[in-house]
């Protein structure tokens, strides 16, 4: 595994000791010490903004998919109880044209998670290599020799070292901090996907095989995060904490501003725009206007105030 990761590895080792360096000139000082936790969180961020062009397809990918929604329910509806190869191939047929039709994919939405998991992976072969480094048993990693694995694996959150893992420490305050960063991270995660599920998704999308997916999801994947965190260093939950605190601002941000076609959320949107506009003095039949589609004619409809009125 370290092999198959390793210039991964060595990516990671120069950002974490990259950032370090800034935040030592900073003043949180050479060594051991909060610059290395800070280095961690850093590089969550450079991470995260290097993966915002895959965020922007992931959000019109996921989109496609809650429009296409009443199209896919129709044609699940119409080869209900068809089991014969013919059936199954149109099914499948027609389904992909729809993806094609609406430019999307069942996977894309995944595209992130996927392209974090060697990264995860990564940190939490350096973080568990640490002590080996410092003690001259494992190879260095990049910038990473003995001096710095011990200033890292020395360095600490509110008493829990970077390296610490539940079920492989006897420090009391390390389970603690451990617990703490597990039910976080756990409900970071719950808290993400519980406002894409709720409040941007159309009516038609809460209902169906994919709908009851994502519901279930919605619990299984914090009960994940909080069975395997156990099996985490502390700097590897501190990073995915972070990650997941990047994915739920970043997706409410985006929900609010750019929310899916008949969604709680754009009704929402609509709501705020419409008080705006009556602030202003706009009509309401005005505000009719300016939602209904363009007519053909290309004459803009122009808004006006209720203080200003056509003379007869």
């Amino acid at each position: 595994m370290d092999t198959i990761l390793y210039p991964l590895q060595w990516v990671v080792a120069w950002i974490m000791t990259g950032s370090h360096w800034v935040f030592a000139r900073l003043g949180f000082g050479d060594g051991p010490g909060p610059a290395w936790v800070l280095a961690i969180v850093a590089l969550t961020l450079i991470i995260r903004v290097a993966l915002i062009p895959l965020f922007v397809r992931q959000i019109r990918a996921s989109r496609g998919m809650q429009i296409m929604q009443p199209e896919l329910q129709a044609v699940q509806k119409k080869y209900k109880g068809k089991t014969d190869p013919a059936s199954r191939e149109a099914m499948t047929r027609e389904t992909m044209e729809l993806y094609k039709k609406h430019g999307t994919n069942p996977f894309a939405s995944c595209l992130p998670i996927i392209l974090q998991s060697p990264i995860f992976f990564a940190l939490f072969r350096v973080l568990n290599n640490l002590r080996g480094i410092a003690e001259g048993t494992h190879r260095t990693i990049g910038p990473i020799d003995r001096a710095v694995a011990h200033d890292i694996e020395s360095s600490s959150l509110f008493g829990a070292h970077l390296s610490d893992v539940f079920l492989q420490t006897n420090s009391t305050v390390s389970r603690v901090v451990v617990i703490v960063l597990i039910v976080a991270m756990s409900v970071t995660t719950f808290t993400t996907q519980r406002q894409l599920t709720m409040k941007n998704m159309p009516k038609a999308a809460l209902e169906g095989p994919m709908a009851s997916t994502q519901k279930m999801m919605l619990y299984v994947l914090p009960l994940i995060f909080a069975v395997s965190g156990v099996n985490f260093p502390v700097g590897v939950l501190i990073y995915w904490t972070v990650t997941n605190l990047w994915s739920m601002g970043q997706q409410f941000y985006t929900i609010k501003r750019m929310p899916a076609p008949g969604s709680e959320a754009e009704r929402l949107m609509k709501e705020r725009q419409a008080r705006k506009l009556a602030a202003k003095g706009i009509t309401p039949e005005v505000v009719a206007q300016l939602d209904a589609p363009k007519q053909t004619t290309g004459q803009r409809v122009q808004p006006q105030r209720k203080n200003r009125k056509k003379k007869g």
